[in-house]
């Protein structure tokens, strides 16, 4: 380790994960769907959403607050939609087959429409808009939080961060994954701020007393603020209406907090909409097409001070390409919280006995 941070290699990592997941008492798909995921996050330098939640996953499992078996319960289907219970499966598991299953009904009718409710936290969107993009897919994916922002002129919490991410293929050109949070920044970012012993930027959250603040702790304690300030809260609106009040899923303030709340379900919501690439013209004519979009913008002239203009997912592309050759960093912090896990589940690896 230097500078309090180590490098470890994807596949040893994402092996350490499955094992602790499998020791906390998973099966072995669920396992291995959540290391694949956490450290895709990583991988693609969304670190709020990557290994750094292990602990807090596991700490829920052994309340039994989530449900160690992922069942979806078929509410009602059709052969174009399925609204699914999740049990309270892990978010990320549920949302995992809940996008595969809107990616089939897509292949077969031409679009396909699932909402999960019952559901928990489920990590990064853009895993799995990107699964629908490489199916040759267009694909919306929604996901409600727990309440940590107010709507726009209010002071107390009513929305989460509320993200949402689309996937749309192309053809020579890189596909298009854009992914984000209706809050300047995902709360997951403070929460990884708050264990790395950093500050925070002006502008991402408010104290509890309303003021700005660069502490990760008293922005905790405060409010996360909307992106774009009246636009960021229209987005947290539908995002809530999408996964929650349309699925059946809790909404707002009546979704249990994933860090604070250890006494309920999160009830948490996911909306996904898919539609074949070629649903209004043939595949190719739709690929080179959006090839040529992504060409056009990349030679708009820059302004001074611009290297270049990057598509939506290309940045975590050279993220992931730089970490899955050279190792992804992780904190510490974050290192020492999945030992302790690690150690209490009797998991053992080599690549982390120096860090006590």
């Amino acid at each position: 380790m230097s500078n309090g941070v180590v490098k470890v290699p994807k596949a040893e990592l994402q092996d350490f994960v499955s094992q602790i997941f499998t020791c906390a008492g998973l099966d072995e798909e669920q396992s291995s769907t959540l290391a694949r995921h956490l450290v895709l996050a990583n991988l693609r330098g969304i670190d709020s959403h990557g290994v750094s939640r292990v602990a807090i996953y596991i700490d829920r499992l052994h309340r039994g607050l989530t449900n160690k078996k992922c069942e979806l319960k078929a509410v009602r289907e059709t052969a174009s939609f399925a609204l699914f219970d999740a049990q309270n499966a892990s978010g990320i598991v549920a949302a995992t087959k809940g996008m595969q299953i809107a990616v089939n009904k897509a292949k077969q009718t031409g679009i396909g429409v699932v909402g999960i409710n019952h559901s928990n936290h489920c990590g990064m969107l853009a895993d799995y808009t990107m699964y629908a993009a490489e199916h040759d897919c267009i694909a919306l994916a929604t996901t409600n939080a727990p309440a940590n922002m107010a709507p726009w002129g209010g002071k107390e919490r009513f929305f989460g961060t509320n993200p949402l991410s689309y996937g749309i293929p192309a053809g020579e050109e890189e596909d298009i994954i854009f992914d984000m949070a209706s809050s300047v920044v995902a709360r997951g970012k403070i929460i990884n701020a708050q264990k790395n012993g950093q500050t925070i930027p002006v502008g991402w959250a408010i104290s509890r007393e309303g003021n700005p603040t660069t502490d990760p702790t008293e922005a905790l304690e405060g409010l996360v603020l909307p992106v774009g300030g009246h636009k960021g809260y229209g987005i947290a609106m539908l995002v809530d209406i999408l996964s929650g009040l349309f699925t059946g899923a809790q909404y707002g303030p009546h979704i249990g907090d994933l860090y604070r709340n250890f006494e309920r379900h999160q009830h948490a919501g996911q909306f996904f909409m898919v539609m074949r690439a070629d649903l209004f013209q043939p595949l190719q004519i739709f690929k080179d097409r959006m090839d040529q979009m992504i060409r056009e913008i990349r030679q708009v002239p820059l302004i001074e001070g611009v290297e270049q203009i990057y598509m939506p997912g290309e940045m975590e592309r050279g993220m992931m390409d730089d970490r899955t050759k050279n190792g992804i960093p992780l904190s510490t912090q974050v290192v020492q919280e999945m030992v302790q896990v690690a150690n209490r589940l009797h998991v053992y690896n080599p690549l982390f006995q120096s860090a006590k």
